[in-house]
């Protein structure tokens, strides 16, 4: 939902008008399904890296309007949070450019961006959850300018009619309770984009919330939350509980709550938009002046401004996307379901695990989702949430099977085999696939190194918040030598 927008009160007449518009915009964009209007020649990827903020200290710094201004490029946004940034990578093909093209160019913004933070005062995180950030540090004064949060804002506690209940237990628990939505920006996350045919749409959807599990308990890398030590991938349920409109009663009810996994496997990437119009009211009813029939009668591609939108507000793990671009439409998976960093090594090194994997299980002849259930499939996602790396997942032909050996015997090769059929040779592919391969081999990822550091830190230091504090400092520290977060010291 990176749109802007007007601050203003909704009335019954802009919600019955959106709701029109939004069927009017469904059905042309069934119309436009049938008469193959979308590009597909040159499919793209893309990445978003959500970023926090942090002061010389490492304690959140309030300060993205100010950081924007200095980095004064489009490719960057705001965040919910004013303690955190959004970059949006240029999408490109995935062989594009040689092994290190896409990684230097990522870190050259990454780098010019940090540098540019540094001239007020502040500096770039790549990390799940901010390990130093407070409750205190989320209140509604933490919003960002942007008069599009303080509406979505509005409209949740408009729906929800009280407080959110955040509670999650791990090692230690956290029950508290909060009046805005701004804890909702604790959450970072890095979010891989792939650009399919509206024909092979459902396979790759499907094919990513198979191994949405996976790719979390791999890559998790959010194990603290106001100070208490919680989930390996905490982002997960916090995500969860901060953006849900339901009170108590209508969840029992069974209403679908909008951050949301899904319930079924799909046969078309309509089955999604046509659900976000079935299952979940409008929270921003904002009407484009396009009119999509008209426009797609005279030969033209319509935005679809009130379907995007609205989708923009239902916070799948794997969210379809419909966008123009350059004149012609498309679709794409958007995997949301990781955290941000620890590093560019570890996010690329995910992109390749994740592009691959739904690359090969896509073409089996028996696809994983034809003998695994949907059920099984989101059971994974929180499983691997809570115990990370440690977990033991469920697969088809191997049971209950710890996620290491999964990967190394199961998936590691299909990821290989599928970015072989991209046309990544094996002097790319080896390293990128190799770090998974070690992460495996040694067990350890983002979330394994900081609580190993913060269990030794807090034998020397009383206060645990400053134990996170040191073992934040020392996170930024690795996170610019780029190095994977398995080979960081633990000492």
């Amino acid at each position: 939902m990176g749109r802007d927008v007007p601050a203003l009160v909704f009335t019954r007449e802009d919600r019955r008008r959106y709701r029109i518009k939004m069927q009017e915009c469904l059905d042309v964009f069934a119309q436009m399904l049938r008469e193959s209007r979308f590009e597909a020649e040159r499919p793209q990827v893309g990445l978003e890296i959500e970023l926090n903020l942090v002061d010389d200290r490492a304690e959140p710094a309030m300060r993205n309007t100010e950081v924007l201004e200095a980095i004064a490029d489009p490719a960057w946004d705001t965040e919910l949070g004013r303690f955190n940034l959004e970059i949006n990578v240029p999408p490109r093909q995935l062989t594009e450019g040689g092994p290190d093209a896409w990684e230097s160019a990522i870190r050259a913004s990454l780098n010019h961006a940090d540098e540019r933070a540094r001239s007020v005062g502040a500096h770039l995180i790549m990390v799940g959850i901010l390990p130093t950030l407070r409750q205190d540090d989320v209140g509604e004064s933490a919003l960002s300018e942007n008069a599009r949060y303080r509406l979505l804002n509005d409209q949740v506690f408009a729906a929800r009619g009280e407080d959110l209940r955040l509670d999650i237990d791990g090692p230690d628990r956290l029950r508290t309770y909060a009046d805005t939505i701004t804890p909702e920006a604790a959450c970072t996350s890095t979010q891989f984009h792939l650009q399919v045919s509206p024909q092979e749409f459902p396979r790759y959807w499907n094919a990513a919330q198979a191994i949405a599990g996976v790719q979390v308990a791999l890559a998790a890398n959010s194990p603290f939350l106001f100070g208490k030590e919680l989930w390996h991938e905490t982002r997960i349920p916090l995500f969860e509980q901060a953006t849900d409109t339901r009170p108590q009663e209508i969840k029992v009810q069974g209403v679908r709550p909008r951050v949301w996994f899904g319930e079924r496997w799909i046969n078309s990437v309509f089955d999604l938009f046509e659900e976000n119009l079935r299952y979940f009211p409008a929270l921003l009813p904002l009407c484009d002046e396009e009119d999509p029939v008209r426009t797609l009668e005279r030969g033209d591609i319509p935005e679809l401004g009130e379907l995007t939108l609205h989708n923009g507000t239902i916070y799948r793990w794997n969210r379809p996307v419909y966008a123009v671009a350059n004149g012609a439409p498309h679709v794409r998976v958007e995997n949301r379901c990781l955290p941000a960093g620890p590093t560019v090594a570890d996010t690329l090194a995910n992109g390749a695990f994740y592009y691959g994997l739904t690359r090969a299980l896509v073409d089996e002849e028996r696809p994983v989702w034809s003998r695994m259930s949907f059920q099984a499939a989101e059971d994974n996602l929180h499983t691997a949430a809570r115990n990370g790396i440690d977990a033991e997942l469920y697969w088809p032909g191997m049971g209950e099977v710890p996620v290491p050996e999964l990967v190394l015997r199961r998936l590691l090769p299909l990821a290989h085999r599928g970015l072989e059929l991209t046309g990544m040779d094996d002097a790319w592919r080896e390293p990128l696939l190799g770090v998974i391969e070690q992460r495996c081999v040694t067990a350890r990822n983002g979330a394994v190194w900081q609580k190993e550091i913060f269990h030794r830190l807090t034998e020397s230091h009383a206060d645990p918040h400053e134990a996170l504090r040191r073992m934040t400092e020392l996170y930024v520290d690795y996170m610019h030598l780029n190095a994977p977060a398995h080979t960081w010291p633990a000492d």
